[in-house]
């Protein structure tokens, strides 16, 4: 005599079925929580554990001297930049005693990405606030005008214990809109640790 089995064949069935669809939820949730590592991003932190950003897979980073702190750049698309550059600023300053979020985009695109007889103009397309452990952030977009080609440039100010960081991705304008919600999200990534 055959031995019957204890659930009947379709309750036995259906738990197979069930067991199957948790199986591929749990296993579609988990890759939606890795959505920054899928979406072709690394982490960097400082040595010191201060601050951490997100950059683009490929990118590698280039040794400056006299520059940037840190620079990163696409090893196919070379003119793509990330850069960081820290700048001393009075130890009791916040970001807003700078000036508002406008006032220090243009005075940044006057001062360092095209100042006075460097060849290049930038225009402040957007500049916005946003808070951020504690911390107030002003994000800036550029269009960057030179003399042979156009550019576009998202960068992050935030100022910490006398120090002003600022970080800044840019491409030239025809990659623009392949690389924009790459950009904004390697900008936005940028925090400060301790």
């Amino acid at each position: 005599m055959a031995q019957r089995p204890s659930f009947p064949w379709f309750l036995s069935a259906r738990r197979g079925l069930l067991g199957l669809l948790l199986g591929s939820l749990l296993l579609l949730g988990g890759l939606s929580g890795c959505s920054a590592a899928a979406a072709g991003l690394n982490s960097f932190q400082s040595p010191d554990g201060r601050y951490a950003f997100l950059y683009p897979t490929g990118w590698t980073r280039v040794a400056v001297s006299n520059g940037p702190q840190v620079v990163f750049h696409d090893l196919i698309n070379s003119d793509e930049t990330l850069s960081l550059v820290i700048s001393e600023v009075n130890a009791t300053n916040e970001l807003e005693s700078l000036g508002s979020a406008v006032a220090v985009g243009e005075k940044l695109g006057r001062i360092v990405i095209a100042p006075q007889g460097s060849g290049r103009e930038a225009e402040l397309v957007e500049a916005g606030e946003r808070e951020d452990g504690g911390h107030t952030f002003y994000d800036l977009e550029y269009a960057v005008h030179l003399s042979d080609r156009d550019r576009h440039e998202l960068a992050t100010v935030v100022v910490d214990r006398g120090r002003l960081y600022t970080l800044a991705a840019s491409t030239n304008e025809l990659r623009w809109p392949k690389v924009k919600d790459l950009f904004r999200n390697v900008i936005t990534s940028f925090t400060l640790q301790i």
